[in-house]
């Protein structure tokens, strides 16, 4: 170290100050590195301490496997033995893993802990106690430096003296201190990373160690028998799983009709007295509203019980003994059936998925409700119940049982009045809502034309089926020299099958009933359509496409009327056949279409009676002549009756989706 003479020149040199500087920069990255290395240790005695702990909660989690009441436990005493073994292996790795976490936490973190609180520090400490002193001595200097030449103040001076020297053996003082713990810190700073990892590899060395004494004198045995008992159970699952294999091989290459409903190939069985599956049972939701649901049923004695998804144990729905059962029309279902108690209070509609099932469940209800399945051989006595069943699954048609025991026998009679149209009614009496259209009977609210038939239309030279079946070949033909042609804006509100055809009475029913539905279900939306008056047909096009949505030859409109009281409303009848094998000519069926129009309903019920008109008149060329003269034509010749209907506005967009008035 340089004398006290020396100091004032050395202390501040610049060769001092830069040399200093270096190993303030070496102290900086030390303690920099330190921090990191710390933070990698602690990592590592985080992860044995954690190690230790999901050790120990393994080996509790191996013993409660023991306490688990597995449905399935065939074969697991072995099993249970085997992991309480494991249980306790992994508790002895466990105190190991414990002891070594402890090393680590002694011989490795504390260390290096203990150098970056001691020494670190202290070189922090030093060195802000330096800097203090250092600024001390420039303040005494600048004071000390300020003494006027002249008039000099002793005491004053002396004071500067004194203050001067006192902040320079500060300074002295600090620097020496500071300059020890630098060039100490080298030494001290090899010694603090070596221990660390001697520490931490000697844990690692005795853990090891501890390990192998506990694995090869007390596991060798026992980890060669879990090691066969494993290669025995692969071995077992590798057959069960080839066996699985080719018998999914050889169930999936059967024919598709196997998985196909009602596509059964072996006979029915009638002998059943047992009988099990899913099946579809009608519950009603409301007054007058069904619900359908699909659960599971079977026959357990003499009673049908059923099982919900989800349920353990299926419960009694009906006792069977002497109930009855026989096949039934329900809605627009297939294979229903009904099964009715002794007392008729409670009965129940079921539907099977086949008419195999369908059958068989008859044929199964029909045997135990004679009670045979109490007798001493069942299968006999059934087969002498065969005919009975074969007579339940004959469905009873509505007209069956219309015609044996309905209210009103007259209708059911040769004799009975017959009205135009096939709608028969006692004489002189107003037909009643029943004689009109069918209870029940569904109702069409839209007309979709399919996009094949769009193209088909486009095309210019397919014919095609518009959804009512009926064909619009002698419509288009004849519209271009049909002498009537008359274009209303209508929106359709609904279709349905009714019972008569000349009677007017039956398109005011159908005209209450699709608008009671439509407001019962919330249907306020109607499409647009433009509807074409020929004298020779009816046709609804589309206003954007202009493809004709669906067309009516003249002849089958067999009645058409406006409402009474809401004149925008009118309808009207068309007549189809439904043709027997042979083509032979069948019994006539009618449908009844409801519009809302722009203009009064009394105007297309007009221009419908004058294209009829105009069809008897052609028979008779004076009469049409006599018509033509009657009546004010257009420039081509064709009967002039009104303004057009439809306006510029009504062939562009935006006219879908309308909501009805009525």
């Amino acid at each position: 170290y340089p004398a006290p003479s020396e100091l004032n020149v050395l202390m501040f040199a610049p060769q001092t100050r830069s040399l200093l500087s270096v190993f303030e920069e070496d102290a900086g990255t030390l303690t920099d590195y330190t921090n990191q290395l710390l933070q990698s240790m602690q990592r590592v005695f985080g992860a044995q301490s954690e190690m230790g702990l999901a050790t120990e909660q393994l080996s509790q989690q191996l013993l409660e496997y023991e306490k688990k009441n597995f449905a399935l436990g065939k074969g697991d005493e072995e099993v249970i033995t085997t992991l309480q073994h494991f249980a306790k292996t992994v508790g002895e790795l466990n105190s190991i893993h414990s002891e070594l976490a402890n090393q680590m936490a002694d011989s490795m973190v504390f260390p290096l802990i203990q150098f970056r609180e001691k020494d670190l520090t202290e070189i922090s400490t030093l060195r802000e106690i330096f800097g203090i002193a250092s600024d001390e001595h420039e303040a005494a200097m600048v004071k000390y430096s300020r003494l006027p030449k002249k008039k000099e103040n002793e005491k004053l001076k002396a004071d500067l003296v004194k203050e001067v020297a006192y902040s320079r053996r500060k300074q002295h003082q600090a620097s020496m201190q500071y300059y020890c713990a630098l060039n100490a810190l080298q030494y001290r700073k090899r010694v603090a990373m070596l221990e660390p990892m001697l520490g931490y590899t000697q844990a690692q060395v005795s853990f090891f160690k501890k390990g192998m004494e506990l694995v090869s004198k007390k596991m060798e045995s026992f980890l060669s028998s879990v090691s066969n008992m494993t290669q025995n159970i692969q071995a077992q699952l590798d057959t069960e799983a080839e066996a699985m294999r080719l018998s999914q091989r050889e169930l999936l290459s059967v024919e598709d009709t196997v998985y196909m409903p009602d596509k059964d190939t072996e006979p029915v069985n009638r002998t059943l007295i047992q009988k099990a599956g899913y099946l579809n049972i009608r519950n009603k939701t409301g007054l007058v509203t069904t619900a359908w649901d699909r659960l599971y049923f079977f026959t357990q004695g003499g009673n049908l019980m059923c099982q919900p998804r989800g349920a353990v144990a299926g419960g009694m729905v009906l006792d069977l003994d002497n109930s009855s059962v026989m096949a039934v029309e329900c809605e627009d279902r297939r294979y229903c059936f009904q099964i009715t108690s002794p007392t008729g209070k409670t009965s129940m509609i079921l539907q099977a998925e086949s008419k195999k099932e369908y059958e068989e469940w008859i044929c199964t209800v029909n045997n135990i409700s004679r009670q045979i399945y109490l007798t001493d051989n069942p299968e006999a006595v059934a087969i002498r119940l065969n005919q009975t069943a074969i007579q339940a699954v004959t469905p009873i048609t509505s007209f069956e049982k219309r015609g044996e025991g309905s209210p009103n026998p007259d209708r059911a009679k040769p004799g009975g009045v017959e009205l135009a149209g096939g709608c028969s009614q006692k004489t002189g009496a107003a037909p009643e809502p029943e004689d009109l259209i069918a209870p029940g009977t569904p109702i069409q609210f839209d007309i979709m034309l399919p996009a094949s038939e769009f193209q088909d239309q486009n095309r210019g030279g397919g014919r095609r089926t518009n959804p009512f079946g009926e064909t619009d070949d002698d419509c288009s033909s004849e519209s271009d020299d049909s002498l009537l042609q008359q274009v209303f804006a209508v929106r359709f509100l609904g279709s349905m099958a009714v019972r008569c055809g000349n009677n007017q009475e039956v398109i005011y029913e159908a005209m209450r009933q699709v608008l009671a539905a439509r407001a019962i279900h919330n249907i306020f939306r109607t499409t647009e359509s433009h509807l074409m008056v020929t004298s020779s047909c009816l046709r609804l096009i589309d206003p954007q496409t202009q493809v004709t949505r669906t067309s009516f030859q003249l002849g089958e409109v067999c009645q058409f009327a406006a409402h009474q009281e809401n004149g925008r409303l009118m309808g009207f009848v068309v007549e189809g056949r439904d043709w027997c094998d042979g083509d032979e000519e069948g019994e006539p069926s009618f449908s009844a279409f409801v519009f809302e129009s722009n203009t009064e309903g009394e105007k297309i019920c007009y221009t419908i009676s004058l294209a009829k008109d105009i069809v008897e008149a052609k028979k008779d060329p004076e009469a049409l002549a006599q018509l033509m003269k009657s009546m004010p034509l257009t420039n081509d010749g064709k009967f002039l009756l009104l303004e057009p209907d439809v306006d510029d506005t009504a062939n562009g967009a935006g006219q879908e989706d309308l909501e009805s008035e009525a």
